[in-house]
């Protein structure tokens, strides 16, 4: 699973000021909490009907997201976001503007400064073009889900018949690359591979950059029917070995492949990277308390705030129709709010419309499927050799609790193909860290661990023999 601040942008418009100008590309640093901290880019512009203004967030790698609206009179600078109860105000004193981010019941300070040119973090480890293998752009057809996908698929060379990995990614609507934080993991694990002679297929999400589909609406299963879709076009491929077709998930994929492989013959073998073996309620409550840890809240807080949570997640567990739902959730919701404000002393309370939208989280499909999906039912039905890997400092997916319960599953199933390997010092994304902590993500140059890399590349050419 991946934290990613989402912030929810839309359409334009408006006042016009006289004198100073607001206009230009305008970057600040977001600092959410302890440890975890996010760029955000403002791209303002004029035109005789106004400002229009534009959010880059190039840690998560998106850019041109719209923003609502834009009034900038008498210094004042004022961006509002309704959708997502989202509102800016600042001041501009030359080249900076000093203000505050409010989001409900959060208010951040975000000091921003004129900037020019690319703000994007060094990433050593992407590859530059041009690539010495053949690399083609495909689309795959999901004709149960009436979708198409759109991927790319390399080869170590255009001619010969390779071995080949589905890349699945994690949670989120993610492209290809699986680029979050300004990183690009599956462009990086793809190269590695392809370069030694194992062929690559990565796709974008449905819905999500040039796949069709409605992301929003899909859960775990479906993501798996578009996994099997690509299984499918894989098997009319002259160049693909039918029979050396392996699955490699990363979080929430690591919850996908073994869905698939737990239903077909054509999986020869799977790789999860930082992927779950516990239940989904089980294993966010672990993450909350992990990260609250880290982050250096106090014991006190910390079994508040699970217990809160332990709550609002037995009662998506435990109820099945949908009004109930949610009328219990807004209960429970509220509650935790109070409580987590009376733990910091804040007279701030979440309005309504920003506590719906908690409730609205938690009681969408793809939210009720994870919470209640226990990986391991899939796990026991797993007959192809696996490798699962993870990072001692994954504060997401703990490897001391998911590497044992993906282990023991399987070997409950009767298969003993599987090797387990723990990291030292690395994080949810596999790269060299400090704490762990998500904040962390975007300020690592390094994409993927070398080290990992190897050895799961090493691990599945003994597997394609």
């Amino acid at each position: 699973m991946k934290t990613i601040l989402t912030i929810f942008l839309s359409a334009i418009t408006m006042v016009a000021a006289f004198g100073q100008d607001i206009t230009g590309q305008w970057v600040g640093v977001l600092k959410i909490q302890a440890g975890m901290q996010l760029h955000v880019v403002f791209n303002i512009t004029k035109s005789d009907k106004g400002y229009t203004t534009t959010m880059d967030s190039p840690d998560q790698g998106a850019k041109g997201i719209p923003v609502t609206g834009t009034t900038f009179e008498n210094a004042k600078l004022k961006l509002e976001i309704p959708a997502a109860h989202i509102e800016y105000n600042g001041e501009l004193t030359g080249d900076s503007v000093t203000g505050t981010f409010q989001q409900g019941g959060l208010k951040l300070p975000l000091n921003l400064s004129k900037k020019h040119g690319e703000t994007q973090a060094k990433r050593p480890q992407e590859p530059l073009k041009p690539y010495p293998y053949y690399s083609e752009e495909v689309t795959i057809k999901n004709e149960k889900a009436n979708i198409t996908l759109a991927g790319t698929l390399t080869l170590p060379k255009k001619e010969g018949i390779y071995p080949v990995v589905i890349l699945i990614t994690g949670s989120g609507p993610q492209n290809r690359d699986e680029e979050l934080f300004g990183h690009k993991p599956f462009l990086v694990i793809s190269d590695y591979l392809t370069r030694n002679g194992i062929a690559v297929l990565r796709y974008d999400d449905r819905g999500t950059a040039h796949s069709t589909g409605d992301f929003k609406t899909a859960t775990t299963l479906d993501f798996a029917s578009d996994v099997e879709s690509a299984i499918a076009y894989l098997k009319t491929r002259k160049d693909i070995n039918n029979k050396k077709i392996g699955l490699m998930g990363h979080s929430e994929g690591g919850v996908i492949a073994p869905i698939v492989a737990s239903k077909s013959k054509d999986v020869s073998f799977i790789v999860l990277l930082a992927g779950t073996g516990i239940r989904g309620d089980k294993l966010l409550l672990l993450q909350q308390e992990l990260i609250a840890k880290a982050m250096g809240l106090h014991d006190t807080e910390i079994a508040k705030m699970v217990a809160s949570n332990k709550k609002i997640f037995d009662i998506v567990v435990n109820t099945t129709n949908p009004d109930s739902l949610k009328s219990k959730l807004r209960i429970a919701v509220k509650d935790a709010i109070a409580q987590n404000q009376e733990s910091k002393k804040s007279k701030e309370t979440m309005d309504d419309a920003a506590m719906e939208s908690q409730v609205s989280q938690l009681t969408s499909p793809w939210m009720q499927f994870f919470i209640k999906y226990n990986p391991s039912d899939a796990l026991a039905k797993v007959k192809c050799p696996m490798l699962a890997v993870g990072g001692e400092k994954d504060l997401q997916v703990p490897v001391k609790e998911n590497l044992p319960a993906i282990e023991s599953a399987l070997k409950k199933g009767g298969n003993k193909q599987v090797t387990t390997k723990a990291f030292p010092n690395l994080n949810h994304l596999f790269q060299e860290c400090k704490t762990g902590l998500p904040g962390e993500y975007a300020t690592i140059e390094q994409t993927f661990s070398p080290i990992v890399l190897d050895e799961v590349t090493k691990w599945i050419l003994l597997r394609v023999k």
